[in-house]
């Protein structure tokens, strides 16, 4: 391995804690995340919720499925995404990781033919649990195919080394045999391929910790007067083939990660707004789409002009404007540049700015409220609450997806995902670990009511999340059995029950405090937190007596048998 890979690699393991690892492991999780995040950059992930390397992986190391720009990592998420948008947009990844310094025919044609056999109503190949997972996924997707928009999912296969693509001839034929095998089965509407090599790794990385960027040409706007907080701002309009230029990626597909500050998701063509855009865009009539819609707006934290009308933007997000967006992106062959989108730039790195922005531009439609939930003081003060934390014990609630992920001192198992600290919240003070899944709606429905509510208490969110941290740490490690991972939230509920046993005080009560110190000490320490790690583990196993079907454990029932053996355990 070259000296910078080998160096990115290190970086890497450290900033994921995964430095016990054997080297092998650790480049199967590099290879993972530098590909995954390549088309994935929303909430912060941790590769072992991808990483499938192992006994039984079929020649898989990692699968990512990507629904609506969302990593689904259990057949429960679907359910959410079906209510919230009626549609699937899918997209597989598959990665095999190979640390030598060449490509290897063999395993590039075992990996085509794991995958191939990974869709196979009768699979040849035995599975382990993590590839099995990731099968019930993809099951339940091509159930419900009618969903499916804008068409059948895209499939996606990197074999990743720390060598060079030559192009050699016996490689290159294996490859494109992989491509035409998969086309076959007629299920995707795209599939590719890609082989990569040091270089490519090392660019892939450069690019997870770099902010998405654009040049594009503004010849038609306005600067807007000066205002407090806004470094420069603009109005006016830019041609089609501009724009698209702006929101696509190398590969000329749209950039999912401009959209993380747009409360509103792609709502799809049921949407009857998004029909009659796309009937302006595609009629005689597209010259009147600048005084028809009320166009893009984007806040950037960097904007610079290059020359004359030429600008350059830096880490930009579209916080309103999502729904015309992909409308264009999806007509972009079938319109021309007579079609003018009226645009909005805001340069600024005021916090405070940007939430008035996302808040005014989104309120002209309908959105429900805990769509907003990211931009409430509370969600603020928990974000600061986190922070106060000592160095050795903080973490970092991400009140919006990837705001933290580019900070090069912020180990990204460090970062608490929102929809996280909701399920932690949920199993451990709310006792309803059997909904963080499941019934994940209606945990969501209690945002604002029954957890992050103003006037409650800040320890309980930090202490939910220390202690998913916790657990999570000890199934990298491997000190708890991968098969538990399926009842982690079962888990987090019954170390709390076994760290402070006596009544739960309301959120909002000043006891709460006092109950969660406890707690908090043990998991502090770190001693104490393995021991109360494994303790909870074994009741949990005990409850499910080596049924870890979800039909068993996600249930009610499960949760007050673990309780009631924490009762009896902390009773002696």
């Amino acid at each position: 391995m070259d000296r910078v890979t080998e160096s990115f690699l290190a970086d890497f393991a450290s900033e994921h804690e995964l430095t016990g690892l054997s080297p092998d492991k650790k480049f199967e999780h590099f290879a993972s995340f530098v590909t995954v995040r390549r088309h994935y950059n929303g909430e912060a992930f941790v590769t072992d919720e991808v990483h499938t390397g192992g006994s039984g992986d079929t020649g898989i190391d990692a699968i990512a499925i990507l629904v609506n720009g969302s990593l689904i990592v259990d057949v429960e998420s679907l359910a959410e995404h079906a209510d919230l948008s009626g549609h699937f947009d899918v997209s597989f990844i598959f990665v095999q990781a190979d640390r030598g310094a060449s490509f290897d025919g063999k395993k590039l044609s075992d990996f085509g033919f794991g995958v191939k056999d990974f869709f196979e109503p009768t699979p040849k190949l035995t599975r382990n649990e993590a590839i099995k997972n990731a099968a019930e996924i993809m099951d339940a997707l091509y159930r419900s195919g009618t969903k499916f928009r804008p068409g059948n999912p895209i499939c996606r296969l990197y074999y990743v080394t720390t060598g060079t693509w030559q192009n050699d001839a016996d490689l290159e034929a294996r490859r494109a045999a992989i491509e035409t095998d998969l086309r076959s089965l007629k299920i995707f509407r795209d599939v590719s391929i890609s082989c990569i090599g040091a270089e490519g790794v090392q660019q892939l990385y450069r690019q997870t910790k770099n902010a998405v960027s654009a040049e594009f040409t503004f010849s038609n706007r306005t600067l807007l007067p000066e205002i407090t907080g806004v470094s420069e701002a603009y109005i006016g309009f830019i041609t089609l083939s501009e724009f698209i230029s702006v929101v696509s990626d190398d590969e000329g597909e749209l950039l999912g990660s401009i959209f993380y500050e747009n409360v509103r998701d792609w709502q799809d063509y049921t949407a009857p707004v998004n029909e009659e855009i796309r009937s302006t865009v595609l009629s005689g009539n597209r010259d009147r789409f600048v005084i028809m819609n009320n166009g893009i707006t984007m806040i950037a934290r960097s904007l610079r002009a290059l020359r004359r009308d030429r600008f350059q933007i830096e880490d930009f997000q579209i916080v309103n404007g999502c729904q015309t967006t992909h409308v264009l992106f999806d007509s972009r062959d079938k319109a021309d540049d007579s079609l003018l989108i009226p645009l909005r730039i805001v340069a600024t790195q005021d916090e405070d700015v940007i939430k008035s922005i996302i808040r005014g531009t989104n309120r002209q439609t309908k959105v429900e409220d805990d769509q907003f939930f990211a931009l409430t003081d509370f969600a603020e003060q928990l974000e600061d609450y986190f922070l106060t934390q000592p160095e050795s014990h903080r973490l970092y609630y991400e009140r919006r997806s990837g705001q933290y992920s580019r900070l090069q001192n912020v180990h990204a198992t460090r970062i608490v995902a929102h929809r996280n600290l909701v399920r932690a919240v949920g199993a451990m003070f709310m006792s309803v670990p059997h909904q963080t899944t499941r019934s994940y709606q209606s945990l969501r429905e209690s945002i604002g009511k029954e957890i992050f509510a103003k006037g409650q208490r800040l320890e309980p969110y930090y202490v939910a999340a220390y202690g998913l941290y916790k657990l999570d740490v000890n199934f990298r490690t491997q000190r708890l059995d991968s098969k538990l991972k399926a009842a982690r939230f079962h888990i987090l509920l019954a170390m709390r029950l076994l760290a402070n046993p006596s009544q739960l005080p309301r959120m909002n009560a000043h006891e709460m405090q006092r109950y969660c110190d406890i707690v908090q000490r043990a998991l502090w320490d770190n001693t104490k937190a393995d021991h109360l790690c494994a303790k909870a583990a074994k009741i949990v196993e005990r409850a499910a007596g080596g049924d870890f079907n979800r039909d068993n454990i996600r249930t009610q029932p499960f949760t007050e048998k673990v309780i009631a053996l924490c009762d009896r355990a902390t009773a002696r």
